[in-house]
């Protein structure tokens, strides 16, 4: 992308750049990209701090599902978040009449949806470690509830909310399905203006120059997140978690509201998918074992599905051996200060897909693997290889707090009774990991099952994913086509769900970890 942006003929072309990044185009979009990452990171961290104090500090009735419920969001396929709103707020949805869709206000609805999970999970974490004698000390001296509150415990999780506002502003900034399908070509941001120029205006040198400060600002935003991960005070023991009380009726009714906010979207799309020209049918459902009304798909929606299963498939056990790898290597304690430093390069650098766009990572390789001996154009894997890149950083943390909470003795001790390296892992990290590493594998599938931004640019006509199908049929006019895009919208994202139920079910702090 570098060579392309920059010496597109050989020859360093400045001025070239210069006149992408100065367009009138270029600076709206650079502009709107800002203040809707900025709303919606915002409207997340409002939103996920009286959820993350209820469902990590009290006893809520079912807080382990609704905690589930609420993460579900963040590892939904983006088109399907898109579809969602769009059945939510277009014309004949439950919120029509208000006049939003198509707006930049249906856009950062969009993103708060995915990002409110990462201000619970992250903040929550730091919430429950939380040592709460300050806190009584406080209130024993007659400092009252919401004294208590600013003055004592939002101090000490500044680390924590700055840690996550960042993350989120990251994914906002990043955000492509959602933007796509609810913005089109008028509210573009970045990620979408790299992907039109690419596919529609074919102007190489002008996304490779928006992709390049993209991950600029990218790797910024990566560096300063990393340096707000500060441990705050905690506990000696993990805090229990106390009775919901009548002082806790607000925080509860935010969640509360919180979760009806994730649930709308989400319903109005299965009772879309459920209606058939005004009648409640399976007819979309049906119709999923067909190529649609006048689209150009080469394959029914199904064996679409069956594609994306064996990709993410594909994708997870390369994520999740890669990872492995890269927690053990980052992991291992050293006197060294230089090795030390390079560790802690290398943990940063293996971070870096976690906010690089899914869509410069499919224009980088559609740039950079088109010759031999890396022409991997027409390859089955090109597209799990990518997939599995984007899912890397989830494994890894996943797998690093937990090996690096290992006791470094528990090694020592088997290799002096003989045991080899091999040996040593497999009966000191292994039965600690395994729980991580379903975990881990998990978000990996999950992940690469929903993939769209990078699978857009790679996926071959004749083998495209799921969520390449549900775009393509959005873009065919007919009623049927769109009730097709709304049943598959519902299946991937049950079977998205259900991988997530299952690995909430093992308790490994994965978002928290971020």
């Amino acid at each position: 992308m570098l060579q392309l942006g920059f010496w597109p003929d050989g020859e360093l072309d400045v001025a070239g750049v210069l006149e992408v990044l100065t367009r009138d185009r270029t600076v709206r979009v650079l502009l709107f990209t800002l203040g809707s990452a900025t709303a919606g990171t915002v409207l997340s961290v409002l939103l996920g701090l009286p959820a993350a104090y209820v469902l990590h500090r009290t006893a809520l009735p079912l807080r382990r599902v609704v905690r589930a419920l609420l993460l579900v969001p963040f590892v939904l396929p983006t088109v399907v978040v898109g579809v969602a709103f769009r059945q939510l707020l277009g014309e004949g949805g439950p919120l029509g009449p208000l006049g939003l869709d198509a707006t930049p206000v249906a856009i950062v609805l969009g993103l708060v949806f995915f990002n409110v999970a990462v201000v619970i999970r992250v903040v929550g974490s730091a919430w429950e470690s939380l040592d709460e004698r300050a806190g009584q000390a406080a209130a024993t001296l007659g400092a009252a509830p919401w004294t208590v509150l600013r003055t004592v415990t939002l101090p000490r999780l500044r680390p924590a909310i700055v840690s996550a506002a960042t993350v989120v502003f990251l994914f906002c900034s990043t955000a492509f399905g959602v933007v796509l399908t609810l913005g089109g070509p008028r509210y573009a941001t970045v990620e979408t203006e790299i992907y039109l120029l690419t596919v529609q205006v074919f102007d190489l040198q002008a996304a490779a120059a928006l992709s390049v400060l993209q991950l600029v600002v990218v790797a910024v935003l990566l560096v300063a997140a990393q340096r707000t991960r500060v441990s705050a005070p905690v506990a000696r023991e993990a805090s229990r978690a106390r009775p919901v009380t009548r002082a806790d009726a607000v925080p509860v009714t935010a969640t509360l509201l919180v979760l009806l906010y994730v649930a709308l979207p989400i319903a109005a799309l299965v009772a879309g998918s459920l209606r058939v020209a005004g009648e409640w049918s399976l007819g979309n459902y049906a119709a999923l074992d067909t190529t649609g009304e006048r689209t150009s798909l080469l394959v029914p929606v199904t064996e679409a599905l069956a594609n994306s299963l064996r990709t993410a498939v594909d994708a997870t056990w390369m994520a999740l051996g890669t990872g492995l790898l890269v927690a053990l290597v980052v992991t291992r304690r050293s006197r060294s200060r230089v090795e030390r430093r390079v560790r802690g390069v290398l943990d940063g650098f293996f971070m870096l897909p976690l906010g690089v766009s899914a869509v410069t990572l499919g224009f980088g390789f559609l740039v950079a693997l088109d010759q031999p001996p890396l022409d991997l154009r027409d390859s089955p894997l090109l597209v799990p290889i990518a997939q599995a890149l984007v899912a890397l950083p989830l494994v890894v943390r996943t797998l690093v707090p937990v090996l690096s909470g290992i006791d470094d003795r528990q090694r020592q001790a088997a290799a002096s009774l003989g045991a080899g390296p091999l040996r040593t892992l497999t009966t000191v990290d292994v039965p600690v990991l395994w729980r991580p590493m379903l975990a881990g594998a998990g978000f990996a599938f999950a992940a690469s099952l929903g993939e769209f931004g990078a699978t857009s640019f790679l996926a071959r006509a004749e083998a495209p994913t799921l969520p390449v199908v549900i775009f393509r049929l959005l873009g065919t006019p007919g009623q049927m086509n769109y009730g097709m895009a709304l049943a598959a919208s519902v299946v991937l994202a049950a079977t998205t769900a259900l991988v997530m139920l299952l690995v909430e079910r093992l308790r490994v702090p994965s978002l928290g970890a971020l």
